[in-house]
């Protein structure tokens, strides 16, 4: 099973994008629409991971409650009690947290710092290619071409 450091090595987006409490849901959208990604996280003076925020907490904490993004701080919506993965973690196990905590990104911690990121994308596509592997090495095994 392929696990969360070999899905970081796939990856062509490497750096993390992070924010701080005192930045404004303003700066999050921003930071988001200019690295195309739906999430940031959170870290503190010491760069440790103290929340992340996605583009649903902005959504749903400041617009539709009427608030002003540029007025909003971080620290106001972010959530606070991660779910993280490791790089020894599965995609199984990945899928296990996305589904039943119903959230879309896992940062990947290692020694206290994060050191990627993991989207309910990263998952998708590592599924979609491994049941390819597998249909092309079955269909293989069908026309006599694999040794059985």
């Amino acid at each position: 099973m392929i696990t969360v450091k070999n899905l970081l090595a796939q990856k062509t987006q490497r750096a993390i994008c992070h924010v701080v409490v005192t930045d404004t849901v303003q700066k999050v959208l921003e930071t988001m629409r200019d690295q195309t990604i739906r999430s940031v996280v959170v870290l503190n003076d010491a760069g440790e991971l103290i929340g992340i925020v996605s583009e649903r907490d902005c959504a749903l904490k400041v617009l539709l409650k009427g608030r002003m993004a540029i007025d909003t701080r971080v620290q106001e919506i972010m959530t606070a009690d991660v779910i993280t993965v490791s790089e020894d973690d599965t995609v199984d196990q990945c899928m296990h947290q996305m589904s039943t905590k119903n959230i879309r990104h896992l940062p990947v911690c290692k020694g206290g710092k994060v050191i990627g990121m993991v989207s309910v994308g990263d998952v998708v596509k590592e599924l979609i290619r491994h049941q390819a592997e597998l249909i092309g090495y079955l269909e293989g095994y069908i026309r006599g071409r694999v040794a059985g």
